[in-house]
């Protein structure tokens, strides 16, 4: 086919999520808009066949490619969308095709920059093209992405994350985010922030950003970690050591250590400054309170400790998120 332009390949197949599909090219359409004609994108679909493909939402979508043809052009961007099944008791499977996890691994070969879109990572990881690296997907199959892959390095709280020239993006919306940033990557940050405003999104979010919040993390196996967990919810301003933690589970310091991390994967003072993030995110999405205020009723005791937890956790300062989320 003609070479012209940053040439963005969506693979397409059934099942694919509706959104992982259309979401990106509507960004770089913006794109080419906001910047007069300097990104010069063109975006493809591509298919095994050109025969109409039913999405999971049960919409069809014609490709405007197949592999075959694509195979032999010059790829900017290879963009990976993924599908999963449900099962009758809600649990989610991310699906991986043998045969197109042949073919992304073969386009990969011939692309500048390779990228999944939520669930997509397992089909990059399949492929051999995660192997070393750190990883996003969405938090329902992170697990599943772990288990059966290694030698991914899989973290499942960013909305997106980036790895030389791959890129593996988390939640189905977090397609315009990792949209976003590839164009800021191409065009500069002030053309990605033109095309975050027309598409009526507060601002770009930053990679750092958690795809999920604290409570609706995958519950523990153990009723005593789940006590403790509501018991911090519901003291989160009071100050809260290992030692009161384990007092309150009749357990020793060392003990109590030992469980979280096999339970939740991380320390109780992690998981005490991820519920305080939480909270304070939400305090500074929904209320006027200053960020003394909400230092205090949150637990931090101090203006400066909230800072510095915002600045590991999310890479951003508390000033900054109520700009860029406040709900108006």
């Amino acid at each position: 086919m003609r070479d012209t332009g940053r040439l963005i390949v969506i693979v397409l197949f059934k099942g694919v999520d509706l959104l992982d599909v259309t979401g990106p090219p509507e960004v770089f359409s913006l794109a080419r808009r906001e910047s007069e004609d300097a990104a010069n994108y063109r975006v493809v679909l591509a298919a095994e066949t050109m025969d109409p493909v039913t999405t999971g939402a049960g919409v069809r979508i014609l490709p405007d490619i197949t592999f075959e043809e694509v195979a032999t052009a010059g790829i900017d961007t290879l963009v990976v969308p993924g599908s999963v099944e449900v099962d009758g008791e809600h649990r989610v499977t991310a699906l991986v095709d043998p045969a197109l996890v042949t073919w992304v691994k073969k386009l990969a070969g011939r692309t500048r920059r390779v990228t999944s879109v939520c669930v997509g990572a397992h089909l990059l990881a399949a492929a051999g093209l995660l192997d070393g690296k750190r990883a996003t997907t969405h938090w329902s199959t992170a697990r599943q992405l772990a288990a059966e892959h290694p030698l991914v390095e899989v973290d499942a709280d960013p909305i997106f994350i980036r790895e030389g020239n791959v890129w593996t993006g988390a939640g189905i919306s977090a397609c315009l985010d990792l949209s976003l940033a590839l164009i800021a990557e191409d065009l500069g940050e002030p053309v990605a922030l033109r095309v975050a405003r027309q598409l009526v999104m507060y601002l770009k979010r930053p990679s750092g950003q958690s795809q999920f919040s604290v409570p609706l993390e995958q519950v523990s196996t153990t009723r005593r970690i789940e006590d403790l967990r509501h018991h911090i919810m519901r003291n989160i301003g009071e100050p809260l050591t290992v030692a009161d933690l384990a007092a309150f589970a009749h357990v020793s310091d060392r003990h109590l250590t030992r469980v979280f991390k096999t339970e939740l994967g991380t320390t109780p003072h992690a998981y005490i400054e991820s519920v305080r993030v939480e909270k304070a995110r939400h305090d500074l999405e929904s209320s006027d309170a200053t960020l003394e205020r909400i230092a205090s009723t949150c637990g931090f005791g101090t203006t400066d400790t909230l800072v510095r937890a915002f600045r590991r956790q999310l890479d951003t300062t508390p000033t900054e998120y109520r700009r860029r989320f406040r709900a108006t």
